[in-house]
């Protein structure tokens, strides 16, 4: 019988790199994979096709040999070493198999080893940014899977122990020889597991675990930042027919602030003051993030802009007794809604202004070098 081309095989131009090599295997492997065709014989012979191809193509010195000499490189012993047919080797598939086939089959490299361990889980908190400062203790409820009481984790009726499974003697795989090479894959029997139940608990029917929703409790540590996490080991779902428990995960997220935005173990404050504050200088009290307050100076002449920094005054750095800065930064509010004795009073404050000039060093610097500009621009 006239063997198909290794390309056409695989669906690829003869130019094909590594990669689309491995993709399109990948993508026909599962289509004609035995597991997924049970008693087919077209798709086992379609998958037997499918391996030899892929493995001449992926080995370069193979691959050159076949471009060269078709199959017959490897008939009569040309090629190099080729051994049985297209020269497969078992433990290079091996290595392919596991990986694109050991989570469809519900395993990966060990075969059933740690099978049953329970799955982690995830809980999201928020919290405000005093609590992160503070710290905080707290009670969750997580829905979750609990240790059987009445098997004690073990799926038996009345605790019974699981037994060996007597179809792959305990490995959790067993090996079948399909043509001229063999697969290994998980135990059908026990689910990798390498043991059974001979007879399951009604409770949890075999599993050896049951639904509940867990209350604990949740230490926060002070200091916490957005996206910290908190793991309470061995506090996910219970393990299958007493396998460990899985672990809790706690991401926490803080709540904005209506007042502070947080840099880390600093905290920003932006502060609005009076032009008149601003002007003659006084002092602002404002709050901290520690529940407290703190008054500030604010020297004549203050712009917007103009940062203090409150040593010591920020948030509570982790696992340290230290704490981070607070900056206040002004921001000078231009009046509005004026009576008409307000605007004539600043007009005469304008005025008094131009008489003694420098009273706006910022502005009138600023006026000044676009006079500049616009009397350069006529030459």
């Amino acid at each position: 019988m006239m063997k198909r081309d290794y390309y056409e095989t695989l669906g690829v131009e003869k130019g094909a790199d590594a990669d689309a090599l491995k993709k399109a295997f990948r993508k026909k492997a599962m289509e004609y994979h035995p597991d997924r065709n049970p008693g087919n014989a077209e798709a086992e012979a379609k998958f037997k096709e499918l391996n030899e191809a892929y493995d001449v193509l992926k080995d370069e010195q193979k691959r050159a040999a076949y471009d060269r000499f078709g199959h017959a490189a490897f008939e009569n012993g040309h090629g190099g070493g080729a051994r049985g047919g297209a020269g497969f080797d078992a433990g290079g598939f091996a290595d392919i198999f596991d990986e694109m086939f050991g989570d469809f089959m519900g395993r990966g490299r060990g075969g059933g080893q740690g099978r049953g361990r329970g799955s982690d889980l995830r809980f999201n908190m928020e919290i405000t940014l005093e609590e992160a400062f503070h710290g905080k203790q707290t009670t969750i409820r997580v829905p979750s899977s609990i240790q059987c009481d009445d098997c004690h984790g073990t799926g038996g009726e009345k605790g019974a122990q699981p037994i060996t499974c007597p179809a792959c003697h305990g490995h959790g795989k067993v090996r079948a020889t399909q043509g001229f090479f063999t697969i290994e894959r998980s135990c059908q029997h026990c689910g990798g597991a390498g043991k059974v139940i001979e007879k399951a608990c009604k409770t949890c029917h075999g599993s050896g675990r049951t639904a509940k929703e867990k209350t604990l409790q949740v230490n926060v540590p002070a200091g916490v930042e957005e996206g910290t996490r908190i793991r309470l080991a061995g506090e996910g779902e219970a393990g299958m027919m007493g396998a460990p428990s899985g672990d809790l995960y706690i991401f926490l997220s803080l709540k904005p602030h209506r007042l502070f935005e947080r840099d880390g173990a600093n905290i920003h404050c932006r502060v609005p003051i009076a032009m008149t504050t601003a002007a003659l200088g006084g002092h602002i009290e404002i709050p901290t993030v520690d529940g407290s307050r703190a008054k500030v100076t604010v020297p004549h002449g203050a712009q917007t802009g103009q940062q203090f920094r409150l040593k010591g005054k920020g948030m509570s750095v982790l696992r340290s007794q230290s704490r981070g800065d607070m900056y206040v930064e002004l921001s000078v509010e231009t009046p509005v809604n004026l009576s008409k004795k307000q605007k004539e009073l600043l007009s005469q404050f304008e005025a008094e202004g131009q008489k003694h000039g420098n009273h706006s060093p910022q502005s009138e610097g600023f006026f000044a070098k676009v006079k500049e500009f616009f009397d350069s621009s006529k030459d």
